[in-house]
């Protein structure tokens, strides 16, 4: 089963003192067995919009104008953009419990993963002309974090006889513990060598195509 997917997600453990709601574009590349078993891997691509980075207010305090405010090049304010960016990668394996559905592939999906987890605060000077904000010193403000994580997922899979509909739709969760990866944070002016607890949730659903090893009317009905 090749497929993409979509999920809006929620932060909660300390990721949430550091971003708001983000989306979760992903592919996976799943195996079932006739036993209905399920294993596989995935990778998903982590985005928020500006408005979701709670963590962006006080970064700059260091370098800012008395009125909070970064100077550029030009002596004018600069204009500072700053995104939610991460992503994961996942072994998973599940099982499949063919309870409704027009043929034995279809059913309640329980999935349970083991990967890697990061993200990071990503700052975009948007005129490029701010030296103490260049490509490397943006690096000790972007709080770059990555580490080990779990991933839980129950929904509906379903492929349809004609080929033509598949999908799955469901809940997901996913834990990682992570720690900061920079050696020194210049806000603070010390490394952060904090253990995070960085947690999403939220619904996914993905479109699939299907690849059987046999025709598929062999094994519908047996």
């Amino acid at each position: 089963m090749i497929g993409l997917s979509y999920a809006f997600q929620f932060p909660e453990g300390d990721l949430k003192n550091r971003f708001g709601f983000n989306s979760s574009t992903g592919i996976h590349f799943l195996n079932k067995t006739k036993k209905n078993w399920i294993w596989g891997v995935d990778w998903t691509f982590t985005f928020s919009p500006q408005s979701q980075v709670k963590e962006s207010l006080s970064l700059f305090d260091s370098i800012n104008s008395p009125n909070g405010n970064v100077v550029d090049a030009n002596g004018e304010y600069a204009t500072l953009l700053f995104y939610e960016r991460g992503w994961t990668s996942t072994l998973k394996f599940g099982k499949l419990f063919p309870i409704w559905g027009q043929n034995k592939n279809s059913g309640i999906c329980l999935l349970t993963g083991l990967g890697y987890m990061q993200h990071k605060i990503r700052i975009e000077d948007k005129f490029n002309r701010t030296p103490q904000l260049n490509k490397e010193y943006r690096k000790g403000y972007d709080r770059l974090s990555s580490g080990l994580m779990l991933s839980q997922f129950v929904g509906y899979l379903y492929l349809g006889n004609s080929r033509l509909l598949n999908f799955y739709a469901g809940f997901e969760v996913m834990a990682g513990f992570t720690k900061n990866r920079r050696s020194f944070n210049f806000d603070t002016m010390e490394q952060d060598t904090k253990q995070r607890m960085d947690v999403y949730l939220g619904p996914r659903i993905g479109f699939i195509l299907p690849l059987y090893k046999k025709m598929p009317n062999d094994f519908y009905y047996d």
